[in-house]
């Protein structure tokens, strides 16, 4: 099987990390072009993204005909349609292992990549990354990465600040549009 086109759809989190190293090696190994890609959510400033992707691309591309995409709406969705679009032979996704409750609320892109995809999928786990960089003795561990909201170091897409923000203006504006009398003609 010939690799042309290899898909790499990125969060910039350390699991998008891991699969961005096997995504590159493997088309440096088949001589592909890799396509790097990034789904910013619906209703948010795509500006914070692209500079983040830029950076991904440039820190994959040496010696490789890279291609950078920044999409916007569902993630698996588009990832997904862009493969099919542009007759990718390969993704390499990052999974962040997540599990019971979190994979419920959270959902997963990977899965949804590896059951609708129109070509092969290689999932690729965080763990790899910091297994892979650890140099003997030295603890395990995976660098932080930028909030995509505020920017500041963080282990997870959102850190725990902004998180706590987020979900406090949407319990303020859920107990505003209930408050009695909201609504009714004055």
């Amino acid at each position: 099987m010939r690799l042309n086109e290899i898909l790499f759809p990125t969060d910039f989190s350390p699991a998008s990390e891991a699969a961005g190293r096997v995504a590159r090696e493997m088309a440096v190994q088949a001589g592909a072009r890799l396509h790097v890609l990034h789904v910013v959510p619906p209703v948010t400033d795509p500006s914070l993204p692209a500079e983040s992707l830029a950076r991904a691309a440039r820190s994959l591309a040496d010696g490789l005909r890279v291609e950078t995409v920044l999409l916007s709406g569902w993630a698996g969705r588009n990832i997904v349609d862009y493969a099919r679009e542009k007759r990718i032979d390969l993704i390499v996704v990052g999974t962040h292992g997540r599990t019971g409750i979190t994979h419920a609320i959270l959902g997963s892109v990977a899965e949804t990549v590896v059951r609708l995809a129109p070509c092969l999928v290689l999932t690729v786990p965080a763990s790899l990354l910091a297994e892979r960089s650890a140099a003997p003795g030295a603890p395990v561990g995976v660098s932080p990465r930028p909030c995509l909201v505020c920017d500041r170091a963080s282990e997870d897409l959102i850190c725990d600040g902004c998180r706590a923000r987020i979900r406090a203006e949407r319990l303020e504006q859920k107990r505003e549009s209930d408050r009695p009398g909201r609504g009714l003609p004055v």
